[in-house]
């Protein structure tokens, strides 16, 4: 089918085989899952799926979206099973809420740009939700770094920011003078919560510099691990392991990869 004729009536070939895998007579693993076994498989794929955006595998994220929505469709049919709603239900209220929430695109309502439409987006969700407080909407069971650009973000809309980067920046050696006070005292729990402090503040940082502190960390997670690979060629051109070198000899081994790159 060519792109211009997909309208996505093929997810009903995927909700009549997950129905067929959670039959009595269907697939014995399928039927043990519950939404509680198949929260880290929601994770995973999800990661996957960043993964492959990541690294331009056009086929790859192909696979991985359809990964992603077979766990959607498979817990639609668990809660469709406990009698609680179904697949269409999960459809129709995504459906309702964009069209409620872009009056801009499905109504009258004018928009200068991107910053209005995401003011109206929050202004028509505390409408629809008028007893939540400003941080509710960000899940606990996001990864910790994402978590703190939502927080931040979300407490800045009511007033709780710097209204520059240079603040947020100046936060952050403060943070790293109590984190120095902490790890003089040797207090293990305090150690932890300056270092947190000092997380979030860099986390801020980024947010205000319109940066991806995300993006930014695995950047630098992938230049260390080329880098930790090449020193580990390096000596095993040489005949060496890493765990055989003193520190002055793999401080002089990661200067030749630098040096190198």
């Amino acid at each position: 089918m060519s792109l211009e004729e997909q309208d996505g009536r093929s997810l009903h070939r995927l909700v009549t085989i997950m129905r067929r895998l959670l039959a009595p007579d269907g697939c014995p693993w399928d039927r043990e899952q519950t939404l509680e076994s198949l929260r880290p498989y929601v994770i995973e794929e999800a990661h996957e799926v960043v993964d492959a955006i990541d690294r331009g595998a056009t086929a790859e994220l192909r696979e991985e979206l359809g990964d992603l929505l077979l766990q959607i469709v498979f817990q639609a049919e668990l809660a469709r099973a406990r009698g609680w709603f179904g697949p269409d239900d999960v459809v129709s209220a995504i459906c309702d809420k964009l069209v409620r929430r872009h009056p801009h695109v499905f109504a009258d309502v004018l928009v200068s740009g991107s910053s209005e439409v995401i003011a109206n987006w929050e202004a028509i969700k505390a409408q629809e939700k008028p007893k939540r407080g400003v941080l509710d909407g960000v899940p606990k069971a996001l990864p910790a770094l994402l978590r703190a650009v939502r927080v931040g973000e979300k407490a800045a809309r009511v007033g709780f920011d710097w209204p520059s980067p240079t603040g947020a920046r100046e936060k952050v050696d403060e943070e790293l003078r109590e984190l120095d006070e902490a790890l003089t005292s040797g207090d293990p729990a305090r150690v932890t919560h300056e270092l947190g402090d000092v997380l979030f503040a860099l986390v801020s940082v980024a947010r205000k510099a319109d940066l991806d502190p995300e993006a930014a960390l695995r950047g630098t997670l992938d230049r260390f691990t080329e880098r930790v690979q090449a020193a580990e060629a390096r000596a095993q051109g040489r005949g060496q392991k890493l765990s055989e070198l003193n520190a002055g000899e793999l401080d002089a081994l990661w200067r030749e990869v630098k040096a190198v790159e």
